[in-house]
């Protein structure tokens, strides 16, 4: 079978759960590549046959999106010019993990599309959800990346389409022990911001890893180090405990790591809020935002923090056999792609009227 296997390149989560799945789908099939957005620090060994700037988030610098940055660069008539020119109807099936170039092309043009994602799962009527739903950020995420069909990862399997993370193997492999640090990754929010609070926190060792910097810098009992994915994978696998975004792969490892941890969602991402609160079911403590008015939790945290107890099995070809063996069926080729029918303007309102929809 021949599939196209897109990837939402914006943040290091869907990266690293492709690298453990790219060589799980050519063993059986013909498979083609496609990532858009480009925020990713995570290495990519694949051939990638589409890049596309597609639509992503820029992070901020106050524990959020910078939204005005993230309008700037997103372009719906560069967006349309990208669905226009990706030929899905070339595949018999395309997977999506989050990524809205090839999920849009796919739904414009009649062809299935299996949405594969963490977000997928976060979706799903059977997960947490927060106690104050963001209708909006709810409809936003829904209409994203369309698929017929959705497969979802998550903390827990809350459902028979919802399966417990994919770790992959540099994590999996780490000899794990604790040389009394603690681990920090926020890359929502800026140096100065986490200092601010860090040096509050007692005479514990920290390693704060930052996408704002290019060389190490060292503050007494805090060192701030630049981005890198082997470094930031063994500090965590020696640290004492994780403080990090309620992302999905970072909070997901450190659990798998067996590592304390403390997450703080982003301010306007609902995503990371349903995240929150599943980690806080689970019974991981959640903070609203990184404050010095917070300094009282983050050390008793660091005093009484339990490790909360996971089971994450290898279990991913296993899963992405199952899901292909589930979907394979006859495709019906669709006499004419109804993209090229789309103006910008008609585009932009189709989807608005999409995202009104959800509500």
């Amino acid at each position: 079978m021949k599939i196209l296997y897109a990837i939402q390149g914006t943040g290091n989560g869907h990266i690293s759960r492709a690298r453990e799945i790219v060589p799980l789908l050519q063993k059986n099939h013909e498979t083609d590549l496609l990532i858009s957005g480009s925020q990713a620090e995570v290495d990519f060994p694949y051939p990638v046959k589409y890049r596309f700037n597609g639509l992503g988030f820029v992070f901020g610098a106050k524990g959020g999106i910078d939204l005005v940055e993230t309008y700037k660069r997103n372009y719906i008539g560069v967006l349309l010019s990208e669905i226009n020119s990706m030929p899905v109807r070339d595949y018999d099936l395309v997977i999506s993990d989050f990524e809205p170039v090839s999920a849009w092309a796919s739904y414009l043009s009649g062809v299935k599309c299996i949405a594969v994602s963490h977000q997928a799962a976060v979706l799903n009527k059977k997960a947490p959800q927060p106690k104050d739903v963001d209708f909006l950020g709810k409809a936003i995420l829904k209409s994203y990346a369309p698929a017929d069909v959705k497969f979802g990862f998550h903390f827990k399997s809350y459902d028979d389409k919802i399966f417990t993370p994919v770790i992959r193997s540099q994590v999996r492999e780490q000899t794990l022990e604790n040389l009394g640090h603690y681990t920090v990754y926020l890359p929502a929010y800026d140096d100065q911001r986490i200092l601010n609070v860090l040096k509050w926190c007692g005479n514990v060792r920290w390693e704060v890893f930052s996408k704002r910097i290019r060389i190490q810098i060292d503050l007494g009992n805090i060192v701030i180090r630049p981005i890198n994915n082997e470094a930031f994978i063994r500090s965590m696998a020696t640290s004492a405990g994780v403080i990090c975004g309620a992302g999905f792969e970072t909070p997901a490892e450190a659990l798998y790591m067996h590592k304390k941890l403390m997450v703080i969602p982003m301010k306007g991402q609902y995503e990371q809020l349903c995240n929150a609160s599943a980690l806080k079911d689970m019974g991981v403590p959640v903070l609203k935002s990184f404050k010095a008015n917070h300094v009282s939790k983050v050390l008793d945290w660091i005093e009484n923090g339990e490790v909360v107890g996971v089971d994450y099995p290898d279990r991913t070809e296993e899963i992405i056999n199952r899901i292909i063996d589930t979907q394979v069926v006859a495709r019906n080729s669709p006499s004419e792609s109804k993209v090229k029918e789309y103006s910008v303007e008609k585009f932009r309102n189709m989807l608005l009227k999409k995202i009104v929809s959800r509500f």
